[in-house]
């Protein structure tokens, strides 16, 4: 690697670190509203240039997580003007310790968006999507069975995109990573259980034969007994939260 390559490679690092530290900390609670901080500050917090400081500020600035003001500097902004569907903003508040009311809400949302894309799907998937569609829930369902955490969580992804996609609806399609990482972040954080659920596994089964069958009230119906289930945990979260053992919960 050439020395110039080596320094944008450098740049690029530092730039993920305080990108990912900053946004901790202001979706943490650390950095509150209103809070300010200049160019200097951001330079000595995380150990980086100018440069870089500003391409960061310039990337926060986009999740609408601060705003730069004249003669002020950055300001963190209040939660209500966050872009909640960028999968990093996502993330860092489920890295927050108001995690469990983080998943709550988004759980929420996946439960009045998910059952309606699998009705759709189920009348609009193509005889060749649905089938391939039935291949991916035995894959997810075999994946669960023997334990292949890292596989299971990859096809779990996979899946939801899937019936999101299938369901003919481009803003429906466009959530998919924002489902996405909300799987992976309760993976990082061991908000799921050593194995999937059996019940669960065979709702997703069910999802993709309901979708098979043209049965539009079915998949809607099974689909949202997955997401309700998952929101009744919810409130177990918390008990975990306090530094009990992570409960045994479905697959979703």
């Amino acid at each position: 690697m050439t020395t110039d390559a080596s320094a944008i490679v450098s740049l690029a690092g530092q730039h993920t670190r305080a990108l990912d530290e900053l946004g901790r900390l202001i979706c943490g609670g650390d950095l509150a509203p209103g809070a300010r901080l200049t160019l200097e500050d951001i330079e000595e917090r995380c150990g980086i240039s100018r440069s870089v400081a500003r391409e960061t500020v310039r990337v926060l600035e986009s999740m609408r997580l601060v705003a730069s003001r004249r003669r002020i500097g950055v300001v963190v902004l209040p939660e209500s003007e966050w872009n909640l569907y960028d999968p990093q903003v996502i993330r860092w508040r489920l890295d927050s310790p108001d995690r469990a009311e983080q998943l709550s809400s988004m759980v929420e949302l996946r439960a009045a968006i998910e059952p309606e894309a699998a009705r759709l799907a189920a009348s609009r998937a193509t005889s060749q999507e649905v089938s391939e569609l039935i291949a991916l829930s035995g894959r997810l369902w075999a994946a669960g069975e023997q334990g292949d955490d890292e596989l299971f969580l990859a096809l779990d992804v996979e899946f939801h995109a899937r019936i999101l996609a299938l369901s003919g609806n481009a803003m429906f399609s466009r959530l998919d990573g924002l489902i996405g990482q909300m799987l992976v972040s309760r993976t990082e954080h061991g908000l799921v259980p050593d194995r999937p659920a059996d019940v669960a596994l065979q709702l997703h089964v069910d999802v993709a034969g309901a979708i098979q069958r043209r049965d539009p009230d079915a998949a809607y119906a099974i689909m949202r007994s997955i997401l309700v289930a998952t929101l009744d945990e919810i409130d177990i979260l918390s008990v975990a939260a306090d530094g009990a053992s992570t409960p045994f919960r479905s697959s979703n």
